[in-house]
């Protein structure tokens, strides 16, 4: 029965992931606002670390970074260790997250999608000797950071309560095994 909900967990983890996905690269895009759009694979990753801890948001990151590498032609790696790293950072705070207290999980995505923006600027300009991070910061990194915690209030509740049935779930399949 264990292996059974393992599996579930595993699909409705990929099925979040590449729903994400899609929404970050195909509608999204065309719902800009100021010329950023939401990160929801910084969503899904902060929220997965925040609700399951290190190691989930690590796997939940590394995959969302994959993806992305895969299909943004850059640098391979590079996304896969960003959001690796973003997802262990916010697994430290599972020990003090309460669900339904929004004021935690708004302040983590908001920190983690402005760690992104200085590192993507920092890895893809600044090495290229594009010097204005001011610009950049101003016009991009605190923009996106605004309109990806707007978006990730109500993403984050679908998540926590996605969660909360997958814990429910893993609960009832492991008082079976007893």
């Amino acid at each position: 029965m264990e292996v059974k909900s393992t599996i579930k967990y595993i699909v409705v983890v990929i099925g979040i992931v590449i729903a994400s996905f899609l929404l970050q690269t195909v509608v999204f895009p065309h719902l800009e606002l100021a010329g950023v759009a939401p990160n929801f694979l910084v969503i899904v990753t902060t929220s997965f670390g925040m609700m399951r801890g290190r190691r989930q948001g690590m796997l939940v990151g590394f995959s969302c970074g994959l993806l992305l590498d895969f299909f943004s032609g850059s640098v391979l790696g590079l996304y896969a260790l960003l959001y690796l790293y973003l997802g262990y950072l916010s697994g430290f705070f599972k020990k003090i997250f309460f669900g339904d207290d929004l004021k935690l999980p708004l302040i983590l995505i908001g920190s983690s999608d402005i760690i992104y923006g200085i590192i993507v600027y920092i890895v893809l300009f600044l090495f290229r000797k594009q010097y204005n991070i001011g610009f950049y910061l101003t016009s991009v990194i605190l923009p996106e950071t605004v309109y990806t915690v707007l978006v990730s209030i109500p993403i984050y509740y679908l998540i926590l309560e996605i969660n909360r049935w997958l814990d429910k779930d893993d609960k009832r399949s492991s008082r079976s095994l007893v």
